[in-house]
Parts: C-alpha cells; sequence; structure tokens
C-alpha cells in the first residue's frame, strides 16, 4: 500500500478469495444498496483537512509505494474491483472478472460509460497499457514487482525490452473486453486486482508521464485539483463518477505536516478535521482528551525495522542470522507498548496482523519474538566467535523525525544496549520523504531502518510478497533490505498457486518460518488503528486497511 512499502498502516477478508467478482455483491456499509455517489451521495460540500506527507515520489500509481502518494491515489483512481470500508471485495470498473478452471486465464469485461476526468473513455487498453508500462524495466517503476504475475513479466524486466513492449499475458479483445494469462496459477488474483498497481491510465499518461505525475487524470471517486508541494495536495469530488463508494463530502485535503504534534494542536483548535498518527505526547492521554473526537480499534498494520542484508555484521550467513535473533530476543516489546505506546498495540506472533485471514500465533521459531535478554547475549557471543562486533561499533535504527517515533526508538535502542552490552541508538532523518529516498537509495548502509506495512489487499500474501520475495529486491517492489531466500521464494509460490485460501494460508506459514530464521525484519508490533477528529467532523471511522474513511467524512 507497503503498500506502504506503504509505511504506516483488515477486519474482514475480502469475498473468500473470489474466483468471479460477480458473485461477490453487496455494497459497502455506509452506503446501504445505493451504489452512486454524485451530488445525490453527498450529505456535505465540506472540504475535509486531514494529516498527510509529503508524496516521496510523482502520483503515478505504479510508482507509489508510501502512504503520502499512495493514500491520495486510493481516492482518486478506480481499478477493475474496489474494496469498501470493511474489506469486502466489489466489481468497480469490471462488470465481470470470469477465471478458466486453473485460474490461469481471466477474462475481463468493462461496464460501460466510465471515464476519466478528462473526459476519455475508460476501455481495455487503458489497463492492459497501463499495467504494461508499469512492469517494464525501462520505466524504473518501484511497483514493478506486482505484475510479476502476469506471463511476460520477465521478458519486460531484461535490460534489452523495448520501451514500448506490452506485457505478452494481455489481449484486448474489444474496448470492453481483454483477457490476462498469467504466468502461474493464483488464487489470489482478483482480489489483487484492488491495489492501485492495477488502475487504468489515460492516454495523455503515455504521451508524457512526468507531468501526470504532478497532476493526474483519474477515474475514481475523487479528481485531482492541486499539488503545493511540502503543504498539500488537495482532492475534489468525482462528479462522473459512479462507483461503490459513496463521497458525502466535496474534497479532502492532504496536508503534509513534519510534526504530528503541531497536526493534533491543529485538531484539537479546529484547525485539522482528521489525524491517524498520535505524537508520542498525546498516546497516553488522547483517548481522555474531551477537545477531540478519539478511536483506538483493532488494526491490520505490522510495525518493524529492515536490518538491511548489505549492512556489515547482518549479512544472509551465520553471523547475520545469530545477530539478528540477538537484537530481536534483545527488545522488550511489551514494555515498548506499555510505557512509550500506551497500550495501543499488541506483541506480534508472526509477520502479519491479528486481523488477517491465516496470522498465526503458533508458527515454528517465534520464540525469537520473545523477550529474553540472557539468550539473546548467548546468540550474540556466538556471532563475536565468528566475527567480532568492535568496541567503536554501534547498532543504529534510522527513522523519520516527523513521524513522532524518537521515544520508541530511544526506548528499543535502550533496551537492545541493557540486553546485550552493546551501544545503539536511533538514527533520526528529518522528514519522510528523506528518509524514504534514502531508503530506496540504499544508502542505510551502515544501520538498521524504520519500516512497516499498510496493506493493499486482505490476504497473508500481501504481507510476504511484496517485502521479502527476490522478485521485490533489488528496487523492483519493497524488499527495501534486499533480502533473498530461494526456500521463502517457493513456499512463497506454493501458497500462491494453492486451490484454496486454506491451504494457501498453510504454505504462506510455513514461508513465515522460514523468516523466523532469517529475520529480514525485526518484528516490534501490531498498531492498532489510532486518531482523533475535529469535534464538529461526522463519520470519523477507520477502513480496513487502516485508514480514515475519507469519503465517509463530513462537516
Amino acid at each position: 500500500m507497503n503498500k506502504k512499502s506503504r509505511l504506516t498502516l483488515i477486519v474482514a477478508s475480502a469475498c473468500s478469495l473470489a474466483l468471479a467478482l460477480s458473485a461477490c455483491g453487496g455494497s459497502d456499509g455506509a452506503s446501504g444498496s445505493d451504489k452512486s455517489s454524485g451530488a445525490s451521495g453527498t450529505s456535505s460540500d465540506a472540504v475535509i483537512s486531514v494529516f498527510g506527507s509529503e508524496p516521496a515520489k510523482p502520483l503515478i500509481p505504479s510508482d507509489t509505494t508510501e502512504v503520502g502518494g499512495g493514500n491520495p491515489l486510493d481516492m482518486m483512481f478506480s481499478g477493475l474491483v474496489r474494496f469498501d470500508s470493511k474489506g469486502k471485495v466489489h466489481n468497480e470498473v469490471a462488470k465481470e472478472i470470469k477465471p478458466n478452471a486453473d485460474m490461469t486465464q481471466f477474462t475481463v469485461t468493462l461496464k460501460p460509460g466510465w471515464k476519466f476526468t478528462d473526459g476519455s473513455p475508460v476501455t481495455a487498453s487503458s489497463f492492459t497499457k497501463a499495467w504494461s508500462w508499469g512492469a517494464n524495466v525501462n520505466n524504473g517503476q518501484l511497483g514493478s514487482s506486482f505484475y510479476g504475475v502476469i506471463k511476460g513479466f520477465d521478458a519486460l524486466q531484461q535490460k534489452d525490452a523495448p520501451a514500448d513492449a506490452q506485457l505478452e499475458g494481455l489481449k484486448v479483445v474489444d474496448d470492453k473486453t481483454f483477457t490476462v494469462d498469467l504466468a502461474a496459477p493464483s488464487s489470489t488474483f482478483t482480489t489483487q486486482l484492488g491495489m492501485d498497481y492495477f488502475a487504468p491510465l489515460p492516454e495523455s499518461f503515455f504521451k508524457d508521464p512526468k507531468a501526470f505525475g504532478e497532476k493526474p487524470v483519474s477515474d475514481g471517486p475523487y479528481k485531482f485539483k492541486s499539488w503545493e508541494h511540502n503543504k498539500s495536495v488537495k482532492l475534489v469530488r468525482n462528479p462522473d463518477y459512479q462507483g461503490i463508494t459513496k463521497v458525502r463530502n466535496g474534497g479532502i485535503e492532504f496536508r503534509a505536516y513534519t510534526d504530528p504534534t503541531a497536526a493534533y494542536a491543529d485538531v484539537q483548535s479546529g484547525n485539522l478535521d482528521v489525524l491517524d498518527t498520535i505524537p508520542s505526547s498525546a498516546i497516553k492521554t488522547f483517548r481522555s482528551d474531551d477537545q477531540v473526537q478519539a478511536l483506538n480499534v483493532s488494526g491490520p498494520v505490522f510495525q518493524n525495522f529492515t536490518i538491511p542484508s548489505y549492512m556489515k555484521h547482518f549479512g544472509q550467513d551465520q553471523e547475520g542470522k545469530l545477530r539478528r535473533q540477538a537484537i530481536s530476543m534483545a527488545i522488550d516489546r511489551q514494555q515498548v507498548l506499555d510505557k512509550v505506546l500506551g497500550k495501543t498495540g499488541t506483541v506480534p506472533t508472526d509477520f502479519s496482523a491479528p486481523t488477517i485471514p491465516g496470522y498465526s500465533r503458533d508458527l515454528k521459531g517465534s520464540d525469537v519474538l520473545k523477550y529474553n535478554p540472557k539468550k539473546a547475549k548467548e546468540l550474540w557471543a556466538q556471532a563475536d566467535r565468528i566475527a567480532p562486533w568492535g568496541a567503536d561499533d554501534v547498532f543504529k535504527m534510522a527513522y523519520n523525525s516527523d513521524g513522532g517515533h524518537k521515544e520508541i526508538y530511544d526506548a528499543l535502542a535502550n533496551s537492545i544496549k541493557n540486553s546485550l552490552g552493546i551501544k545503539a541508538e536511533g538514527n533520526p532523518q528529518p522528514t519522510f520523504n528523506e528518509f524514504r529516498n534514502n531508503v530506496s537509495g540504499r544508502k542505510f548502509t551502515d544501520s538498521a531502518f524504520r519500516s512497516g506495512w499498510q496493506p493493499d489487499y486482505p490476504s497473508l500474501e500481501n504481507y510476504l510478497q511484496p517485502i521479502y520475495s527476490t522478485a521485490a529486491a533489488d528496487g523492483n517492489g519493497s524488499n527495501d533490505g534486499d533480502y533473498k531466500n530461494p526456500k521463502f521464494d517457493e513456499l512463497l509460490k506454493k501458497g500462491t498457486e494453492a486451490k484454496s485460501s486454506t491451504e494457501a494460508n498453510k504454505f504462506f506459514q510455513q514461508a513465515e518460518e522460514v523468516l523466523m530464521q532469517d529475520l529480514p525484519v525485526v518484528p516490534l508490533y501490531n498498531a492498532n488503528s489510532k486518531g482523533v477528529a475535529a469535534k464538529n467532523v461526522h463519520g470519523f471511522a477507520f477502513t480496513w486497511k487502516s485508514t480514515p474513511d475519507y469519503a465517509a467524512l463530513s462537516k
């Protein structure tokens, strides 16, 4: 959302990995049976101001893997399917998505009359050209690995691939019909189509992608109004939108804050409508603050920090494994949750979240997530016998200062220092944008770095493939630590090709057990969905992916 990765931040699963989405039916709980969201579905023309951050990249669906750009894109674009606020899948631009018997080919039929905000029609080629462009190595898209399931992806990843090459697995039948041939069977493909990466793009995009990234043309509930860098991204309601989302306001203004403390004060004074990042100074008091509306509920966000494979002493060898396990067992997670985070999360037991189908509390090897300073010190000593940790060496953890993370990483550093008897400290970066650019540029060669995952679709697979697969390493996805393990990849593949969600989750859990040994990231906690809204705001709630239900807000 990886993406987020869509860094952070599922309540209900998506129609049980539906094969033919025409069978999913239903509507958003807030919408009743009304599927429209034009003027008749709007209760307020007010523009809602919400907390945001400066997008790290241009506003292009296939290149956005963080929430600063991801949240506006979610509101601007509609794909073949759309998740409602509870995580259920509904056909959106698609009239029907029909699989063959072995789930290797899908025939897509589009609804008539759907158009982009520039008035041009949404056609079959709007999808096939967009996906092919995102998958093409020449375009260097961060989300390219998501197209890996489609036949012909590997050919488009070759350095000599033509700039205008199209994915072999995509075939346009007519303006309203196309087929998708997969490289291998996928039980989750129709659910994956709800991600922004699979949004359509208008012809104007291909003429000038750079200009489009600054002023996108979309087809979703909202349309672009303006982007004042380092200040705000403004959206207005799209009057031509006829999808499942019921829009109850006139627009959304995503304001870029460098300090959530200032944002919290703005909510208290009524100068900001919604904040979904509670500053550490308010984490213990926001629920009793009578100046705001407060929410603190279970959520899908998995918070961790990445130890990159290219960091000295932490490679994918025996020394690296021992040190990673030692660092993990040196952290008193419950104390951090109680003392710093005001009990707004839970200690993890796997690499996903308790609200996700397939979450496990008894994975083999999960003891590495339990606080055990004695064992941690033993493992560290074993690693020292392979290659000594120097007296001047420091274990550093980078984070963005504008996200309210200082107190958390100070506590983590103290726990590691006290348990292992080594130097440990936070490594603050001024802004989220600068922090993410350093991560993407592989500049943290001597430091671990803050990471986390806000799911793109409600499946255990989405917590694994984008973050740890070999295909998502080396800048091709959200595997920012460049972790690579063929055994993990093979188990992931078996899960994806499984015939049922139950069978798939068994393989995904086995893949997680490989991660427990290698620890490419150190799991910290599962964050609750928490935030505050101004007193005059109506409809304040969180969606399945832990974002405010922006369309439902009014005042």
